[in-house]
């Protein structure tokens, strides 16, 4: 593979300008949220124990929107069609929920609109299923089932954000997923805007993870902004290993919905245990609760640093398998995914149990 360093300086300068302006943005931010009395406040189900601002979002959507614009006029890149007018109701939504809090169902519409602007307007859909099951979707379908897709890992992103590190690492390691794929078949745009949110959350890692005394969390501005542009990202990149386009590639791939659920590993088999593990106790599965994987990780001991790189390493296993198995087959790469993934996602459950049981044989020990 021939290495274009004009594109690689591209990308670089997109992730440095964007990392520059988010790190110089948060502390006013910071001096707004202090004055203004912007707290996320502790609570039963919080993991932090002291008030800490949740406008970082707004420090990230700045760096992203800006950079990618300039880099739109400056190296005369096609955008992404309504990706910007998009993202504004998501951060409008994510906004007003981190300052006013929103009801849910306004948070769900935001996101359906948002979802129609891309998808129907435009027309970033999932056209095809790679010969799952033989099915191929008409107009209506493919729009509907792309609706759903966007709006399910939006969320996915908004529900693994309970520790500090945790979305912006997997929204790192997604992007990166997905950008290289792009990279290495020569496509520029979608690496430039991986590298640009990469530069944004970088920054924001510094304060959200290392900084004690400036310390703020991402809010659901920046969850959702996270989840949206990662959808995007996995639509192009099913859209791209289609058939039709497969001689045109330096590189092919013929399950490429195993591959993109290999890259979203953590959202989507997080938020699909916790659904399930809700309904099968008689509960709503959109009920809050402690039954995340971050939750159970914290229950064995883990800090949130160690949580984040644990699952990133995890995710990171889960690329690399997918991608020397990308000839697999759909159904097939599918299914090892989803069992391998339920598998590890279920192992803190485990350590858990076995730790509950260590304790009670102690206790009756000592009796």
């Amino acid at each position: 593979m021939e290495v274009d360093y004009n594109v690689v300086l591209q990308i670089f300068f997109a992730g440095l300008v964007s990392f520059i302006l988010v790190f110089m943005s948060i502390p006013t931010i910071l001096k707004v949220s202090y004055s203004k009395n912007l707290f996320d406040e502790p609570g039963r189900r919080r993991v932090h124990k002291q008030k800490v601002p949740t406008l970082g979002g707004l420090g990230i959507f700045f760096g992203i929107l800006f950079t990618y614009s300039v880099y739109l006029d400056w190296f005369d890149y096609q955008a992404i069609p309504y990706l910007i007018p998009a993202l504004l109701i998501i951060f409008s939504i994510g906004i007003k929920d981190d300052i006013l809090v929103t009801a849910p169902i306004m948070k769900l519409m935001g996101q359906i609109a948002a979802a129609l602007i891309i998808v129907g307007l435009g027309d970033l859909r999932i056209t095809d299923f790679h010969g799952f099951f033989g099915l191929t979707p008409d107009y209506f379908g493919s729009l509907a089932f792309s609706l759903l897709f966007v709006v399910f890992i939006v969320n996915g992103f908004n529900l693994i954000d309970g520790v500090d590190g945790l979305a912006a690492v997997t929204g790192i390691v997604t992007l990166m997923g997905f950008s290289f794929w792009f990279y290495i078949n020569g496509e520029v745009i979608l690496p430039v805007l991986g590298a640009i949110v990469t530069g944004a959350l970088l920054a924001f890692l510094y304060f959200n993870v290392f900084s004690r005394s400036q310390k703020i969390f991402m809010g659901d501005t920046g969850s959702l902004l996270i989840g949206f542009i990662v959808a995007v990202f996995a639509i192009r990149f099913m859209e791209y290993n289609v058939d039709a386009l497969a001689p045109a590639h330096r590189y092919t791939m013929k399950s490429a919905p195993a591959v993109a659920l290999a890259i979203l590993i953590v959202p989507v088999i997080d938020t699909i245990r916790v659904f399930f593990l809700r309904l099968s106790r008689g509960h709503s599965p959109f009920a809050a609760d402690k039954t995340h994987i971050h939750h159970r990780m914290l229950t064995l001991g883990f800090s949130h640093i160690q949580i984040a790189v644990v699952l990133a390493v995890v995710n990171v296993l889960f690329i690399l398998m997918a991608y020397c198995l990308r000839d697999f087959g759909t159904i097939r790469l599918l299914i090892l995914v989803l069992v391998l993934g339920l598998a590890v996602f279920h192992l803190p459950s485990l350590g858990i149990r076995y730790r509950l049981r260590k304790m009670k044989r102690q206790k009756n020990l000592r009796r």
